[in-house]
């Protein structure tokens, strides 16, 4: 199931379609725009080939029994508007459809895209009942690509020979860590001079941001559906992906009581392992800013 038909929900259906991952349900309260998007996929199916249905619904009959839901729903963020700037509706809405897709799907494993992330996450978990391992937030495999593109593009290098990882909190405050950060196993602090990998740092944390000032009417979604289909097919195939996700912590990295963005494995059951990463000195200390941003947004709910 993928809630919200609009660009983000919109390009998970298409590019779990044409992966064929599953088939997809596409919610959205908007008549006849699921719907018709949903058929638009199917008659693409076959020019490319690929043989999953994908349907479109204003009601969640059709998701009933679904092995993943993608929460897309809520308002988008708008030039000069922080994620946190959203929390009032998006709680709202990202309420009413967990309470739904709950209902029609009691063992579905829950990805939230909404904003801000974090705080949705939490959202999901309290009213869903889940164990902490079957909610989940897209943010930190977004956050790494993106870290991973602007060192591709400084150093006119292929991105599949970069290995990174950005942790910490969807938001501006988010951790990439640089003493993880190498291309084919050349350290970057080699590659790069510090002026260099601190704008690098920089332009990653303001990334959506960024998107959302030239689009003007709107923000970021190839990259951020290509991250929740990513984690999608991890559980559905049960790869065991060692990827950043935001994941609910119980004292790991001495956090409780909040979603962060933390390496995890994932695979058939979901979150299967969170791990636990050596950081540097200043890297600890940037998490645990970042832990104190992501609290005072989760503060906000009054869950």
């Amino acid at each position: 199931t993928v809630v919200g038909a609009g660009n983000v929900g919109a390009t998970c259906a298409h590019w779990i379609a044409a992966r064929e991952l599953a088939d997809v349900v596409l919610v959205d309260i908007v008549e006849g725009m699921p719907q018709g998007k949903a058929l638009d996929l199917m008659q693409a199916r076959p020019i490319f080939g690929f043989n999953v249905e994908v349907v479109g619904a204003n009601d969640y009959e059709a998701t009933r029994d679904s092995q993943i839901t993608i929460i897309t729903s809520g308002i988008p963020r708008k030039p000069g508007m922080s994620r946190e700037d959203l929390i009032a509706t998006n709680q709202n809405i990202v309420a009413q459809v967990t309470r739904q897709v709950v209902e029609k799907s009691p063992d579905t494993i829950i990805i939230v895209v909404a904003n801000p992330l974090d705080a949705m996450c939490y959202v999901a978990y309290k009213v869903s009942g889940f164990s902490p391992r079957r909610v989940m937030g897209m943010a930190g495999i977004l956050d790494t690509a993106r870290f991973k593109c602007f060192i591709a593009m400084e150093l006119g290098v292929a991105v599949e020979e970069i290995q990174a990882m950005v942790l910490g909190g969807h938001g501006d405050e988010m951790v990439p860590l640089v003493s993880c950060s190498n291309v084919s196993g050349v350290p970057l602090a080699d590659l790069l001079p510090p002026p260099v990998i601190a704008a690098l740092v920089e332009r990653t944390r303001k990334g959506g941001g960024e998107i959302v000032s030239l689009l003007k009417t709107g923000s970021a979604f190839y990259a951020p559906a290509a991250a929740a289909v990513q984690m999608s097919e991890a559980i559905l195939k049960d790869q065991k992906r060692l990827a950043p996700v935001s994941a609910y912590l119980t004292g790991e990295y001495g956090l409780e009581d909040i979603f962060f963005g933390v390496p995890v494995i994932l695979g058939a059951g979901g979150i299967e392992t969170i791990m636990t990463l050596q950081l540097t000195q200043e890297e600890r200390a940037m998490l645990s800013k970042s832990a104190d941003a992501v609290t005072k947004t989760r503060d906000l709910l009054k869950m």
